[in-house]
């Protein structure tokens, strides 16, 4: 078998929304190439990365996205795979408009430059430039392995690849993790934030709801931290998937399973941590506090700064109080109660 591999240059705001893209068309891998992200990720005093002379130079000033999807005698796959969404109404409205069965490459293309000029309309894609060609089985099976390193997310926190070996601190907590193809890594600035505040706040007794799990890093996170109970789950078959493999390999306790909010399985958690992005907040914004306990509390990121006014502005229309803020670059992550009262953090460092 071989692979058509798709690649985006793009801006890293945009980054995000394009991987999420990708993923609904069935893309069954991506690596995403950030020379900023890799720049701070080197420079930051906390990480053990680190890169020849010239490297990062070499990277340019692009991110650079690149999605893997087999080719089969009929054509290139999109959509869900044999065994994902075989009830096509449980998919939900945001994976409405998924494209499935083999089309042509120069289809995927046109496909993928229809959805990008979608992401266009609200988010700055750069370059936007689409490209392709085909690797072979054996070239793509590693060849995304090379865009991940060890990292320490948080104080606590190291992420290793699982293909990586790590040999830890006292003070230290191992995640071996495999992004395969669905989010989080912990080298975006929204999953890193979220997990530096889970580092911070997350408690023995608390009940952990992990809303758009994607890789299942954050909810590992916060059962390796001793959460009394999490829960995850993401609207995508193939996240959850990944996600059950990581939970597998770092012995979690974890209910990982798909859906939405509307299949979370309590409506008392004490907290819940919603990585998505800001459009779907704001939509989720007057459903969260029907499964959130009265003293619970809310973690949002994946939030660009030019949507956070609005973010802002529908979680407090839904009754919550931010208590806390978080800001890396353009993205913004934030902490709410159920309290009333005006919001009483300022936006910096959490």
């Amino acid at each position: 078998m071989r692979w058509m591999e798709v690649t985006i240059e793009t801006t890293e705001d945009a980054s995000d929304a394009i991987c999420e893209m990708l993923a609904q068309l069935g893309a069954d891998g991506i690596a995403v190439s950030d020379p900023d992200e890799i720049r701070r990720i080197i420079e930051d005093p906390n990480s053990l990365a680190y890169a020849d002379d010239g490297f990062v130079d070499s990277l340019g000033q692009d991110v650079v996205i690149r999605a893997y999807f087999a080719e089969f005698a009929e054509g290139i796959r999109l959509g869900a795979k044999s065994d994902e969404y075989q009830n096509p109404d449980g998919i939900g409205e945001l994976y409405a408009r998924i494209a499935t069965g083999t089309v042509s490459a120069e289809r995927v293309r046109e496909i993928v430059g229809e959805r990008l000029s979608d992401i266009g309309q609200f988010l700055p894609t750069g370059k936007g430039v689409v490209s392709h060609r085909y690797v072979e089985e054996e070239d793509w099976a590693n060849s995304w392995k090379k865009y991940y390193s060890v990292l320490k997310i948080s104080p606590r926190v190291v992420i290793c690849p699982s293909w990586e070996e790590y040999t830890p601190a006292p003070s230290e907590v191992v995640i071996s993790l495999d992004p395969g193809s669905a989010f989080g890594t912990g080298t975006h600035e929204t999953t890193s934030m979220c997990a530096e505040i889970i580092d911070r706040i997350v408690t023995a007794e608390d009940t952990v709801l992990d809303l758009g799990c994607g890789s299942g890093i954050l909810a590992i996170i916060a059962d390796k931290l001793g959460a009394s109970s999490v829960e995850a789950v993401d609207i995508d078959r193939l996240a959850v998937q990944v996600a059950v493999e990581n939970i597998t390999r770092n012995q979690g306790r974890i209910d990982c399973h798909a859906g939405e909010l509307k299949d979370a399985k309590s409506k008392s958690y004490s907290l819940i941590v919603a990585n998505i992005i800001a459009d779907v907040l704001i939509m989720l914004s007057k459903d969260f506090a029907d499964y959130l306990s009265p003293e619970g509390r809310i973690l949002i990121s994946g939030i660009i700064e030019t949507k956070s006014e609005a973010v802002r502005d529908a979680m407090t229309a839904a009754g919550f109080r931010m208590i806390g803020c978080h800001m890396k670059g353009d993205w913004r992550a934030y902490l709410y109660d159920r309290a009333s009262g005006e919001d009483i953090a300022a936006c910096e460092a959490f």
